[in-house]
């Protein structure tokens, strides 16, 4: 049988933190409010001429060395974002050019915070079937370039940061993906966007003047459909595993809000220890902030032969998805 195995991880985050307090001084929120609300207490941006791809570099680099592979070894690098370079060529080919992993295709997919999930998905179903042995998945965000500092519901939020992980088939059970579950909802799709940009309302002046190049987002909209989506998900995950939740020994969860986190890990009975927080120093960097968790909590010795990990995300689309994996 052939399974998909983690055999590398790698993150990267940039140095510039902007922490609550900051914020202070650009809109009319504080810390109090935020950290109640959010659960964040500070996040990571990048410098105004450091695009996506750098950050995909950095972070790919190290899961590649952790992998013990070279880039040349990759058939497939796969990037989860919702703020790509350029609109054309994907972002994954700057960053096939960029590692030198010249025979490899390489591609973008759009499925905001669930980005790295998705990737997971396609990267399991080309193992498996044989079509591909080594492929590079991505999840990487810079959303500080596309919050709009003025508007206190979204820049109190987003962050930038990049995770990435190999895998490859393997014979062996052993860090090997169980099974990913993919979903969506296109009614929801209002409550979180980016407006301006695509056919249907290209740039123009008055859409630079309208703000609509930014993310807009219904925070209370999404906190409902997000913590049921996510218990759905996971009992979906561990059922098609034959598992319970108590069997879980460790959730990773897209880190979007405290509370949903804390809100989710409640409804499947797991106690905050069993479960990966990053939001509080990292905020949210959308598609980044699963493979930001997962590869801090292994360099950590966090995770020990035959742990399962149960890993949950929901986002912009909206979209969600979750995935079984035995370490």
């Amino acid at each position: 049988m052939i399974y998909p195995k983690i055999i590398g991880t790698g993150s990267h985050v940039p140095e510039k933190v902007i922490t609550n307090f900051d914020l202070e001084k650009l809109v009319d929120t504080s810390d109090e409010w935020i950290t109640t609300r959010t659960g964040i207490r500070e996040r990571r941006v990048v410098k105004e001429d450091v695009p996506l791809s750098a950050l995909a570099f950095d972070a790919s680099k190290k899961a590649i060395r952790s992998a013990g592979i070279e880039a040349r070894d990759l058939d497939l690098i796969i990037v989860g974002t919702i703020s790509p370079d350029m609109q054309l060529p994907s972002t994954a080919c700057f960053l096939q050019e960029m590692l030198g992993a010249k025979r490899a295709a390489a591609f973008d997919i759009a499925a905001a915070c669930s980005g790295f999930i998705y990737a997971l998905s396609i990267a399991e179903q080309y193992i498996k079937t044989g079509s591909y042995k080594t492929i590079l998945i991505v999840g990487a965000e810079v959303l500080s370039k596309v919050i709009d500092w003025t508007d206190r519901s979204t820049c109190v939020i987003f962050s930038d940061g990049a995770g990435a992980a190999v895998l490859q088939a393997s014979s062996e059970p052993s860090q090997v993906v169980l099974s990913t579950h993919l979903f969506a909802d296109g009614q929801f799709a209002k409550y979180l966007y980016i407006p301006g940009g695509g056919s249907l309302h290209p740039a123009s002046h008055e859409t630079v003047d309208k703000r609509m190049h930014y993310v807009k987002m219904s925070g209370n909209e999404l906190f409902k459909v997000a913590i049921r989506s996510m218990e759905e998900a996971c009992l979906i995950a561990l059922k098609h595993n034959g598992l319970r939740p108590e069997d879980v020994d460790l959730l990773i969860p897209h880190q979007a809000n405290l509370r949903i986190i804390e809100a989710t890990a409640k409804r499947l009975n797991l106690p905050m220890e069993k479960v990966v927080v990053t939001i509080h120093k990292y905020g949210n960097a959308s598609s980044a902030t699963i493979p930001i968790a997962l590869d801090e909590t292994i360099r950590a010795g966090k995770v020990k032969k035959g742990n399962i990990i149960l890993s949950v995300a929901f986002g912009g689309g909206v979209t969600w998805a979750s995935t079984v994996i035995r370490w």
